[in-house]
């Protein structure tokens, strides 16, 4: 009895099993699929026949670009968007301009090389990943290609390229290399090991001159392809500076002045009880000016009213060190001032830039919380007083995006960013908006420098708080400017 069941048992199972196939089968046919042989496992080179007619291989859509085409759009935290401030006779135009800007900035920037590779998850292709550098139109070797597999009859492999031609060095009669000086390569052969080799001579030559672009290379063996990046780069020279061997031949102090002439030679002398011999520039716009005197003053006058930051610009194109301190007119040294303090933290971290300090106790620093939005609307900034988090190995010092007026600057890092003299009244966190991402700022502790006693000095208020007009003209050249579509401070 217990045979008769097993028996029923293994028929039943034998039944079950028939008609899974069957389903299985006609899911296949349905679907254009058909059962390959076993010998036919892996694909087989072009050139080489078969009774079952050629193969044509396809590939994986690679994995290549941006994550999205575009960005979404962004708000800021009050909503006050930019463009209201846009006189409406000049709306259109000025959006036109704007956008066509846009463009410019991202190829000058080199966006459009900004693609995002993900590798393979399992490839017989080596390839250099990171740090293949080429000069323009400079023949340059590729390092690393290589083909790893197990046994083939024949072995044939392909590269591409979009903005130069390939070749492969010493080839000899024999050797089946096809595309020799063309953006399309192909390197066939029956010795894995010979394959290999050809390999190790290819180069890559860019046809069109560019001073800062990439390439990309696809690479295939059978079913099998990869993209890795090609950096094309004309590379800079470097621009150093001498630190010499005191205070005095690495830090210039520099200052804008506007009106208070009181206050700025109380700063001057402040300045001259631990520092007599450091060099002092001072930008000067006052409306009536007065002759500054002293040993290592370099004084400019501007013409009248010019504004912050073309003072800046102005001081800062003068300096001849390696850092720069910046002060405003009304500052005073105190006892613990040190610029010694600021030196040591910049050659501490040499990525650093700016290096702020405190007035008065008041240690301002900020974040800006930036969202690049997307391409028709622009971005959106948001400063909030926070910091990144602190410096390793620097304590009391935070990575910020902005610092208070105090801070030393890197001269050749903060001339490449300069200050806009279009803002010439109320313009500070703008400097920093302009670094963002170009700068490395940090806000430190202990760095102290005091602030004099404000007092009324004839014009100076009417300056310093310009009109409702002035702010809207501004508003619209960040509009402009930064692409933006809000900021709020």
């Amino acid at each position: 009895m217990q045979f008769l069941v097993m028996h029923l048992y293994f028929q039943i199972l034998i039944v079950l099993c028939l008609i899974t196939a069957s389903l299985l089968a006609l899911f296949y046919i349905n679907n254009g699929l058909e059962k390959k042989d076993s010998s036919d496992i892996r694909s087989l080179p072009s050139h080489i026949k078969c009774d079952s007619g050629p193969r044509i291989i396809d590939f994986p859509k690679p994995l290549i670009g941006p994550l999205f085409n575009d960005n979404p759009s962004c708000a800021c935290r009050n909503n006050n968007l930019l463009n209201q401030f846009v006189p409406e006779n000049e709306s259109q135009d000025l959006q036109k301009r704007r956008l066509e800007e846009y463009k410019q900035h991202q190829i000058r920037t080199g966006k459009q090389n900004d693609v995002l590779l993900i590798a393979p998850s399992n490839t017989p292709l080596q390839y250099p990943i990171r740090g293949f550098r080429v000069l323009p139109m400079n023949k340059t070797l590729i390092p690393g290609l290589a083909v790893q597999t197990p046994n083939r009859d024949v072995y044939q492999v392909s590269l591409r390229v979009g903005k130069g031609v390939l070749s492969v060095m010493d080839v000899q009669e024999g050797q089946d290399v096809d595309g020799q000086n063309e953006g399309n390569l192909t390197i066939s052969s029956t010795s894995l090991e010979k394959l290999n080799d050809l390999l190790s001579r290819v180069t890559y030559t860019s046809t069109i001159y560019h001073i800062k672009t990439e390439d990309l290379a696809y690479f295939s063996f059978e079913n099998h392809e990869v993209i890795f990046p090609i950096k094309i780069r004309r590379p800079s020279v470097p621009v150093l500076y001498d630190p010499g061997k005191d205070i005095n031949s690495q830090v210039t102090v520099l200052v804008k002045a506007f009106l208070r002439y009181k206050e700025l030679r109380v700063l001057i002398e402040s300045i001259r009880v631990n520092y007599p011999n450091i060099k002092i520039i001072i930008a000067d716009d006052s409306l009536n000016p007065e002759k500054i005197d002293g040993d290592n003053i370099e004084h400019y006058i501007m013409p009248p009213a010019q504004g912050w930051f073309a003072g800046r610009n102005l001081a800062v194109s003068q300096v001849t060190t390696k850092y720069f301190l910046w002060v405003d007119d009304d500052f005073v040294f105190l006892n613990e001032t040190r610029i010694e303090s600021f030196v040591k933290i910049m050659e501490a971290v040499p990525e650093l830039d700016v290096v702020g300090g405190e007035v008065d106790g008041n240690r301002f620093a900020f974040k800006l919380l930036y969202q690049e939005g997307n391409s028709d609307e622009g971005g959106c900034i948001t400063r909030v007083r926070a910091t990144h988090g602190p410096v390793p190995g620097l304590d009391g010092c935070f990575f910020v995006d902005g610092v208070v007026n105090y801070f030393m600057g890197r001269t050749d890092a903060v001339r490449r960013v300069g200050f806009d003299p279009f803002l010439k009244r109320v313009a500070h966190t703008e400097f920093f908006i302009d670094g963002l991402g170009g700068l490395l700022v940090v806000t430190c502790q202990g760095l102290r420098i005091g602030h004099q006693k404000r007092a009324s000095t004839g014009n100076y208020k009417h300056f310093r708080h310009p009109p409702k007009a002035d702010s809207h003209r501004k508003l619209m050249h960040h509009y402009f400017k930064n692409y933006l579509k809000c900021i709020s401070y």
